[in-house]
Parts: C-alpha cells; sequence; structure tokens
C-alpha cells in the first residue's frame, strides 16, 4: 500500500516549528516561566507571529505591503532579541562586580561590532538615503540583517562566558538561563553558517543553464530546510528543560501544597479543644 502525501518539506518544517514555538509559549506560561523570562517569552511569541503572517498573508496582498509588514516585525524582533541577550546577562551575572561587567560588555561589543562590520558587502550609501518607500524598506532590511548578526555574535559569546564562568553565579548547568543560551547559541551557529555558505556560493556560483540555476537554487533551499531543522530541535530542547524545574527550586504549586494545612492537621485542634473542654468541666 502507497500513501500519498502532498505535502512539502517546506510545510512539514513550518507546521512543526509553528506547533512547537505553541508547546513553548504554553509551557513558559503554566510553569511560571514568563515572570523570570519576559523578553525570552516576547521574542518566541513573536517568531510565532511571523511564522502564522507569512503563512496567511503571503500571495494574498500586495508585494509592497507584504514588505513593509514582514520588515516591521523584523525589526521588532532583531530589537526584542538584543534585549533577550541583556536579560539572560543579568540574569547569569547578577554577583558579578562592576569591572566584570564592564570588561564582558566590552568584549562582546567589540566581537560583535568587527564580525557585523566585516561581514558581508554594506551597500552603497546612495540606495540607503533615496526617499520614498523603498529607500525606507532597504534601510529596516539592512537593519534587521545587522542587528539579527549582532544578535548571534553576543549569544554565542555570551554562552561561552556562561559555560566558562557561569557556575559561580547563577547560571550553572541545568539551569534555565543556562539552556536557554545553549539553544540560542546553537541556532546562531547554524543561523551563521547556513549563511555563510549561502553567501559563498552566491559569490562563485556561475550557473550556465537552467538546469545548473536549478542545481544552486536547490542547494539553498535545503541549506534552509536544515537549518529549520535544527531549530525545531531547539525549540523542543527548550520545551523540555523549562518544564523541569532547577535543582533546588518548587513551583509556586507545589510550595502552596506543601504548606498548606491538610484536613487531619485542621482537625486536630478541635478533638484537643474538645477534651480540654470536657476535662474542665468534669
Amino acid at each position: 500500500m502507497h500513501f500519498n502525501f502532498d505535502f512539502t518539506t517546506v510545510q512539514v518544517l513550518w507546521t512543526l516549528t509553528f506547533a512547537a514555538l505553541l508547546v513553548l509559549l504554553v509551557v513558559l506560561l503554566g510553569r511560571d516561566r514568563v515572570r523570570l523570562f519576559p523578553w525570552f517569552t516576547l521574542s518566541m511569541a513573536l517568531t510565532a507571529v511571523r511564522l502564522l503572517a507569512s503563512r496567511m498573508l503571503y500571495g494574498r496582498i500586495a508585494p509592497i505591503t507584504m514588505s513593509e509588514i514582514f520588515l516591521t516585525l523584523a525589526v521588532i524582533e532583531a530589537v526584542v532579541c538584543i534585549l533577550v541577550a541583556v536579560e539572560l546577562a543579568r540574569r547569569a551575572f547578577a554577583g558579578a562586580s562592576r569591572n566584570a561587567w564592564l570588561v564582558g560588555t566590552l568584549i562582546l561589543l567589540a566581537a560583535g561590532g568587527a564580525v557585523v562590520y566585516v561581514w558581508s558587502p554594506w551597500p552603497a550609501w546612495k540606495t540607503l538615503t533615496v526617499g520614498g518607500t523603498m529607500g525606507t524598506l532597504r534601510l529596516m532590511q539592512l537593519a534587521a540583517q545587522k542587528m539579527d548578526l549582532l544578535f548571534d555574535v553576543f549569544t554565542i559569546g555570551l554562552c561561552l562566558l556562561v559555560v566558562l564562568f557561569g557556575r559561580r553565579f547563577k547560571a550553572g548547568w541545568r539551569s534555565h538561563t543556562q539552556q536557554i543560551l545553549i539553544g540560542l547559541s546553537t541556532a546562531s551557529i547554524s543561523q551563521m553558517v547556513v549563511r555563510g555558505v549561502w553567501q559563498l556560493i552566491a559569490t562563485r556560483a556561475v550557473p550556465h543553464s537552467q538546469e545548473e540555476y536549478q542545481h544552486v537554487i536547490g542547494l539553498q533551499e535545503k541549506l534552509y530546510n536544515a537549518n529549520s531543522a535544527l531549530f525545531v530541535a531547539v525549540v523542543v530542547w527548550w520545551i523540555v528543560c523549562l518544564w523541569i524545574n532547577e535543582p533546588g527550586t518548587e513551583t509556586p504549586a507545589a510550595t502552596a501544597t506543601a504548606t498548606e494545612p491538610s484536613a487531619t492537621d485542621a482537625a486536630e485542634p478541635v478533638s484537643v479543644s474538645n477534651e480540654s473542654t470536657e476535662g474542665a468541666a468534669s
């Protein structure tokens, strides 16, 4: 018996990614992680909104309008991602001295600035200063791309710092902060590798026929599909890790249950009081 499925790889990966993000948001809300990681929760919600918008709006509205919507969401999400890095750094190194904070911040800023400056050629200034809608869209696209790249570098560097020095502060192994950073750095490394490989292929590949062109496009699709599959695995990692409590902590429900007196305990003082009353009456 043969089964025929009309779903493409892109559709399957989109469905898995969106479903995994929804489950992750449920875990963040249900396990009371939003209070600890509000910016991370917001970034995951924005990612889910962008995925949903891409499926619902693609091919149904004007291209310019669609570009405005997606680039606006991309810029907002890039800013939120930078705030996620700050949030995780503050939780990981809450007890660090001011000098340690200054040194670590300067190292990450220097590394991020160098990578952003060197990575991929910058467009000509004239193309960015052109008035009108197209110039604004190009500027928004450049800002989103560079901030995403800066966040990738920050995440990788911060994860290395947490792995090396996290145990001295509040980000030891099995802590939610380190587990989130491991997932983010894995996704960032994959994203940078895919961008670098595709940039290398795009600059060196010179197709001489339609078949060669289709082959190059097929390589691009495989690279992005592999990156999407890895992101699904990262989201599953977050679901499992954030569902489990950190060592030495309990959920608020468990704490409330442990401190709430049982019916037997509540009845014992009544019986003692009755016995004392009877003794006093006799």
